[in-house]
């Protein structure tokens, strides 16, 4: 019974206050400033042109090739000051170490990595004998690293 007395109020009130936004957004359109009166403009009987044969456009700006280690630099340095701080530098880390961190305290014990590990190992364990034979250690691998596509402009 309360929730149908409960509705009944919000349905009033939701009502009540589309009344009074309307009738402020009526009182605004009566206020405002009657429509300014449009001069038809004269039309142009010829077509413009223009002589394109002596114009140029702006010089295209050179790319400066970075190094290697420019571009290692600029992956860490986040806002662009020339320096790296060591928040900068280890916040590439926070994400699997917070993997790793099981119950969120921000230290990671010798046994939450443990526990990563162990999964890891029990994962690649096919047989359970707890023992990982060559074949079964190749499946700890990192995937390979995608080929990055070759360009395809020319």
């Amino acid at each position: 019974m309360q929730r149908f007395i409960l509705g009944g109020v919000t349905v009033l009130v939701l009502l009540s206050l589309g009344l009074f936004w309307w009738q402020g957004r009526a009182e605004v359109e009566k206020a405002a400033p009657p429509p300014a009166v449009v001069q038809a403009q004269p039309q142009p009987t010829e077509i413009p042109s223009a002589d394109l044969e002596n114009l140029a456009g702006p010089e295209l700006p050179e790319a400066t090739p970075l190094t290697r280690e420019q571009r290692r630099f600029s992956r860490y340095d986040f806002n662009r000051d020339g320096r790296i701080t060591r928040e900068e530098m280890l916040s590439t880390r926070t994400s699997a170490f917070r993997k790793l961190d099981k119950d969120g305290n921000n230290l990671l014990t010798f046994e939450e990595w443990a526990v990563a590990t162990v999964d890891k190992f029990d994962h690649a364990d096919d047989d359970h004998d707890q023992i990982l034979t060559p074949e079964e250690f190749r499946s700890t691998a990192p995937p390979p690293a995608k080929p990055k596509p070759r360009c395809s402009c020319k």
